[in-house]
């Protein structure tokens, strides 16, 4: 056991937040830690991390253990830029190294008993030097750097002059470098994109760490964690296996919990009527074992109703106007801001009742496409097509349709008048507003509220075509699940950019993906995109040679698509779907080639190099007449051994280039 979270108690203005939180983490465990907006999960990780005092109860770790926690927004000052700063969490390696080369200086003027001292010196240090990945560090820092979405160009950033989440980027990099026994993280993917998401769950997967994550990215759970720690009720309860597993479990154990009630009910109930029916004998005997009966009835604890697992409301949302099959072509649309080209020729078209999810890197210009189709930005060229009597609801994170001086049922009954209380209800139970919930002032929500009230104000207009922009952002897990339900249950088209994966798989009938200045089509959910987004790629770059080296005048320019129905679809070059390249992209293609072709012939000659300088290394060591240079013969040892790391990096660098190669080349 690592860590012991024992009996822990917090409240806050009069309120209990925690209620005697109790659970263990065993060492190498990956653990979630998951829960309701405002449940107290990020307080838990404060309490741990000894950021904030619990009211009672205790975390118990050994003494040795180390901690590197991530929150979820970090503000610090640093003139170092984003290389600098990822490379101090390897100090003490640095610190070492420069030792050793002190050492080796030492070396060279040192004789007798002082140069053994050194040279023993030298070699322990060499060895522990080497054992913490001495020889790995700084290609170590280039990867998670590049891992976390920070380019060559951006590495001589100064931290100073980063965003928030960038700065929460570069710290999240730190922690993970300096590999603590135990990582916490808060919510680590809301400042990535969705391949920085991917090479962080890789990365995690991997590490011997122990790790505890909060998040609401369920997608991102199932691919890390092996346990699941739920906060419910003010109460915490530890689930084996990932997220899916954990629902599954939750699911069980609610319908035991529930059919336990039920029948201890039942059992209360049938003992009161037994209990009436003897009294009603009116004899002594009867009377007397009715007493006793209730004597047994007031010893039993009064059942407590377990949460519901029924009482969720499927509402089925249907717009008025239904609307032509047609809903939206986009045809040769192009958009720049300043000299930075985001697409290029993008054409696709969108039928009724499909539910189609725009993925892509960040700048790619996913929001800016939706905010062209909904007039909000003007295209530099091209055209949008709305079908006949297609109505747009178009959903910006904003809220901007929300009075922050009404309540949550005011705001559906004005909107809406000709709803009675009892639909505007049962639409408000939908997306999880309840009770008393109903009365809050729209200005008391948390932001996971308002984006609920919102989505559920947007369901209820009569835009037959819902356009979202990253509907799930600042909603917990059962915010989610609410939106999934009534997109599923919506009976108009949906077209929506979103990172979370786990929502798109769910939701999407079809995704578009904005990748090279174009859109790639892949006719199913998230798992199909996963399935076949390589084929998809190589696809892409055949079909751009076939088109390049063709006199052929016109093509296809709608966006390339599999269908699951037919896998091989995309092979048929005389349906090529995607825009023809010109001149100026060719000549880019060529010119990386030459690019390559010259960094190959680099390598190769590096390599040969490499190899000359270890046949003349061995040739030393293996000369007898050098057997008496001690010096000699331990700098030529090390020389070898930092020949062979030189020689297996190269190598590797020569099998990347050569890969590179293939891929824009082939044809």
């Amino acid at each position: 056991m690592i860590l012991q979270v024992s009996h822990i108690n917090k409240t806050f203005n009069s309120e209990i937040l925690l209620k005697d939180i109790s659970f263990h983490i065993n060492k190498g465990d990956k653990v979630a830690l998951i829960g309701n907006n405002g449940c107290g999960k990020t307080t838990l990780l404060k309490i741990i991390n000894h950021r904030e005092p619990s009211d009672s109860g205790d975390i118990i770790m050994p003494s040795d253990v180390t901690i590197g926690y991530v929150e979820q927004n970090i503000s610090y000052d640093s003139d170092k830029t984003i290389h600098e700063e990822l490379l101090s969490a390897k100090e003490e390696l640095i610190e070492t190294e420069e030792k050793l080369n002190k050492l080796n200086s030492q070396i060279e003027n040192a004789t007798g008993q002082e140069l053994d001292r050194l040279v023993k010196e030298a070699s322990d240090l060499h060895e522990e030097f080497s054992d913490k990945g001495g020889f790995t560090y700084r290609s170590e820092v280039i990867g998670v750097m590049k891992g976390l979405g920070f380019n060559d160009e951006a590495a001589n950033l100064p931290v100073n002059s980063l965003s928030g989440g960038e700065k929460t980027r570069v710290a999240l990099g730190k922690v993970l470098l300096n590999s603590p026994d135990i990582i916490i993280l808060d919510e680590p993917t809301n400042h990535l994109d969705i391949n920085s998401i991917s090479w962080l769950e890789n990365y995690l997967a991997s590490s011997k760490s122990t790790i505890l994550i909060v998040s609401h990215d369920r997608f991102f759970l199932n691919k890390i964690v092996n346990k699941v720690v739920e906060i419910h009720n003010k109460n915490a309860r530890l689930y084996t296996g990932n997220y899916d597993e954990y629902a599954t479990k939750k699911q069980q154990l609610m319908e035991s919990e529930m059919k336990a009630y039920l029948k201890k009910t039942a059992e209360i109930m049938h003992q009161e009527k037994v209990i009436e029916k003897l009294k009603s004998f009116n004899r002594e005997k009867s009377i007397k074992r009715a007493e006793s009966r209730e004597k047994m009835l007031k010893k039993m604890e009064e059942p407590i109703r377990p949460e519901e697992i029924d009482n969720i409301i499927n509402l089925s949302f249907s717009p008025r106007i239904t609307g032509g099959n047609d809903v939206l072509s986009v045809e040769s649309l192009k958009k720049s801001f300043d000299e930075k080209q985001l697409f290029n020729n993008l054409s696709f078209e969108i039928k009724r009742g499909e539910r189609v999810a725009i993925i892509g890197d960040n700048g790619t210009g996913k929001t800016t496409l939706l905010k062209i189709i909904n007039n909000i930005y003007d295209a530099d060229s091209g055209k949008v097509t709305l079908g006949t009597d297609i109505s747009i609801g178009y959903y910006d994170q904003a809220q901007s349709n929300l009075d922050d001086e009404k309540t949550v049922f005011d705001e559906l009954h004005d909107a809406y008048p000709d709803m009675n209380n009892t639909e505007i209800r049962n639409t408000l139970a939908a997306f999880l507003f309840k009770g008393e919930d109903v009365f809050k002032e729209i200005k008391m929500l948390s932001g996971g509220e308002k984006g609920r009230l919102s989505l559920a104000k947007l369901m209820l207009s009569n835009a037959n075509l819902l356009i979202l922009d990253e509907p799930t952002n600042h909603l917990d897990i059962d915010g989610k699940q609410v939106l999934e339900r009534a997109l599923n249950n919506y009976t108009g088209t949906v077209l929506f950019v979103s990172h979370d994966r786990y929502f798109v798989n769910r939701v999407a009938t079809r995704i578009l993906e904005l990748r090279f200045n174009n859109l790639l089509q892949f006719i199913g959910n998230y798992d199909y995109y996963l399935e076949k987004k390589e084929d998809v790629y190589k696809a892409y770059f055949n079909s751009q040679s076939t088109v390049a080296n063709s006199s052929s005048a016109s093509v296809n320019s709608n966006a390339n698509s599999i269908n699951p129905a037919n896998p091989e679809e995309y092979n048929n070059t005389n349906k090529s779907s995607f825009n023809a390249l010109d001149y100026k992209q060719e000549k880019e293609i060529k010119n990386k080639l030459k690019r390559l072709n010259k960094e190959l012939k680099d390598t190769e000659k590096r390599i040969a190099e490499s190899e000359n300088e270890l046949s003349e290394i061995d040739a030393f060591l293996s000369d007898p007449a050098n057997g008496n240079d001690a010096p000699g013969l331990l700098q030529k040892t090390k020389d070898k051994e930092q020949v062979e790391e030189i020689l297996m990096e190269l190598m590797d660098e020569w099998e990347k280039i050569s890969e590179e190669i293939i891929e824009v080349s082939s044809s």
